[in-house]
């Protein structure tokens, strides 16, 4: 069940800006490791960037298809496309983070992940604006 916080903009948009600035915080220290040559701490640094995207956005994604995102289209059938795209960039976070993963198990960290990180992380910016301009209420 969603929870009343997703359905206020201040708190829901509390909640994106908090998961991107410390996603972005991490792949900040992913960065620097990696350019360092440090690979075992890269690695660790990617596993815990994942982690986070899981506990974080992913989590706080489930919550909003269980009942958010349904209450908002009983409430404006207009909204149906809109919400198809939203759950289209949740399958997104959930695809792209399954693949660096992956890619981190197979090969460690490279540029690919390194790329899917940074796109991952434009793709919720865009994400969180379209969610608050459209769904959200100002109190």
């Amino acid at each position: 069940m969603s929870g009343p916080s997703l359905h206020k903009l201040t708190a829901h948009r509390s909640i994106h800006n908090g998961a991107l600035t410390e996603a972005r915080d991490i792949l900040e220290i992913l960065e620097q490791v990696y350019e360092e040559g440090k690979e075992e701490h890269a690695i660790l640094a990617a596993r815990t960037l994942c982690e986070h995207w899981e506990t974080r956005t992913i989590a706080h994604a489930d919550s909003e298809e269980d009942g958010f995102y349904q209450k908002k289209l009983e409430e404006n059938p207009d909204l149906e496309e809109l919400i198809i795209m939203l759950k289209r960039d949740h399958q997104l976070f959930r695809r792209i983070i399954k693949e660096i993963k992956q890619i981190v198990d197979e090969h460690g960290v490279n540029n690919d992940v390194i790329d899917r990180f940074k796109t991952i992380s434009i793709i919720g910016q865009i994400h969180n604006f379209d969610e608050e301009t459209h769904l959200l209420d100002e109190h």
